[in-house]
């Protein structure tokens, strides 16, 4: 899948454990830019959420908002336990994908 055109679901955090937010776009790098730059008022830019902490794949648009809307309904500690799947430290997955380290 060529990541630009891919649909993702995305979840940033502000810390370890601390807030999370749900999305979902077409352009993941592109999007996590605008979290970080807070280029749009609204939830993320207020929690101050830029740290991706977990992203995956979808085949179509519409799996991707289906799974966001799953995601956004789970508890609190089912989210938790998604990310530390994979993600057990919390860490930056955004630098992997080519970004900076964010400055602690």
């Amino acid at each position: 899948m060529e990541r630009e055109r891919t649909p993702w679901v995305y979840i940033p955090a502000r810390s370890y454990h601390g807030t999370l937010y749900t999305g979902v776009t077409s352009n993941l790098i592109g999007r996590i830019v605008q979290h970080r730059e807070g280029t749009f008022d609204g939830f993320t830019k207020r929690y101050g959420i830029h740290t991706l902490v977990n992203y995956e794949a979808a085949d179509t648009m519409e799996a991707a908002i289906q799974r966001e809307k799953q995601i956004k309904r789970w508890r609190r500690e089912y989210k938790y336990n998604l990310i530390e799947h994979l993600n057990p430290a919390w860490n930056d997955l955004a630098v992997g994908l080519g970004l900076q380290q964010l400055p602690k």
